[in-house]
C-alpha cells in the first residue's frame, strides 16, 4: 500500500487493516478499551465488540453492536435462541436455557392447574398438551426451527403503527400474575367455534359506562344461573321480558304462565291479591311482539400460504 501505516506511536496498541474504500478491521489492545471494530462504508454497516467508541475514542458503550443502515437479517436454519440470561465468563454450553426452560415450564405447570379447575367447572380447557410438548419436544436444546426468546426482568416490543402475532396453530399467553389488555379505541375478540371464559375465585363484572350492553344468542339457547340470588334492576326505565311463544315465572312451584293461549296461574297453596283497585275492562287486548331477524353466516378461507419453497 502507498499509504503510511496506521499503527504509529499514537496508537501502538491497535492493529488495523483498511482498504482505500475504507473497509476496515480495527483491534484494539489497550487494557480496559479492548474492542474490535469490522465495518465497510456500503450502508454504513459494522460490527463492533467490546469497548465500544467512536472516531475520537470517546466511549459510546459497551458490549457488542451489529447495525446498518440498509436491510438486516439474522437466520439460523436450526433454531435460534435470544437471551438476556447471564452467563459469566462465557462458561456453559451455547444453547444454555435453563432459566428460559424453567420459566416456560412454570406456567405451563400454572396453566394445567387452571385447567383442572376449569375442567371440574364445566368451562371450555386449554390445549395444554400442545403447549407442554412445544416446550419439551421443540423449543429445548432448539430441538426444531423454533425461536426462543427469554429475558429474567423483562421484554418490551413496541410499534409506532402495527403490531400483529400470528400462529397457523395455537397462540399461547401465560402471566404468573396480571394480564392487561387495554384500547383507546375498539376491543374485538371474533372466534369461528367456541368462547369461554372461566374465573376460579373472585367473579367476573362487565361494566359499560356509558353505551349499551348487547348479549345476543341468535340461532340458539341462552342460560342465566346462580346458585344465589339474581337480581334484574332498572334505576330508570321500564324492564321488558317478552317472547312470541310462552313466558313461565315459577317460584317454590307456584307459577304464572303467558302465552298466545291466555294465561294461567298455578299453585298449591293459598291466591291472595292485595290492591286499592281491581278494573276488568271490555274485551281482551294483547300488546304486539317484536323479535329481530338473525342471519346466519359463514366462513370462507382462502389459504394464502403456499408450500413451496419461497427459494424454489
Amino acid at each position: 500500500s502507498e499509504h503510511p501505516d496506521h499503527v504509529t506511536s499514537d496508537n501502538h496498541t491497535r492493529n488495523v487493516w483498511r482498504t482505500p474504500a475504507n473497509n476496515k478491521l480495527r483491534m484494539e489492545d489497550k487494557r480496559q478499551e479492548e474492542h474490535i471494530k469490522l465495518a465497510t462504508e456500503y450502508g454504513k454497516t459494522q460490527l463492533n465488540l467490546g469497548h465500544l467508541v467512536n472516531s475520537q475514542r470517546e466511549k459510546r458503550g459497551a458490549g457488542f453492536e451489529l447495525r446498518t443502515d440498509e436491510h438486516g437479517a439474522v437466520r439460523a436454519a436450526k433454531g435460534l435462541f435470544l437471551t438476556a440470561d447471564a452467563q459469566a465468563k462465557a462458561q456453559g454450553p451455547v444453547l444454555e436455557m435453563a432459566p428460559a426452560i424453567n420459566q416456560l415450564n412454570q406456567a405451563n405447570s400454572q396453566m394445567q392447574a387452571l385447567n383442572s379447575a376449569a375442567e371440574a367447572a364445566g368451562a371450555l380447557i386449554c390445549d395444554i398438551n400442545t403447549q407442554i410438548s412445544l416446550v419439551t419436544d421443540k423449543i429445548k436444546d432448539l430441538q426444531s426451527s423454533v425461536l426462543l426468546g427469554s429475558a429474567p426482568q423483562g421484554v418490551a416490543m413496541t410499534s409506532g403503527e402495527h403490531l400483529q402475532l400470528s400462529s397457523s396453530r395455537n397462540t399461547m399467553i401465560n402471566a404468573g400474575q396480571h394480564l392487561d389488555v387495554g384500547a383507546m379505541k375498539n376491543l374485538s375478540v371474533t372466534v369461528e367455534k367456541a368462547l369461554r371464559m372461566f374465573v376460579h375465585k373472585e367473579g367476573a363484572k362487565l361494566v359499560a359506562n356509558q353505551g349499551d350492553i348487547e348479549i345476543q344468542a341468535q340461532h340458539n339457547t341462552m342460560a342465566l344461573f346462580s346458585e344465589k340470588q339474581l337480581t334484574v334492576t332498572s334505576s330508570e326505565d321500564e324492564i321488558i321480558i317478552s317472547t312470541p311463544e310462552t313466558l313461565t315465572l315459577n317460584g317454590g312451584g307456584s307459577y304464572l304462565r303467558l302465552s298466545k293461549n291466555g294465561i294461567e296461574h298455578g299453585s298449591s297453596g293459598e291466591f291472595i291479591m292485595k290492591t286499592s283497585d281491581y278494573l276488568v275492562p271490555g274485551t281482551g287486548a294483547n300488546l304486539p311482539n317484536e323479535t329481530p331477524n338473525f342471519s346466519l353466516t359463514d366462513i370462507t378461507q382462502e389459504n394464502k400460504i403456499s408450500s413451496k419453497s419461497f427459494n424454489d
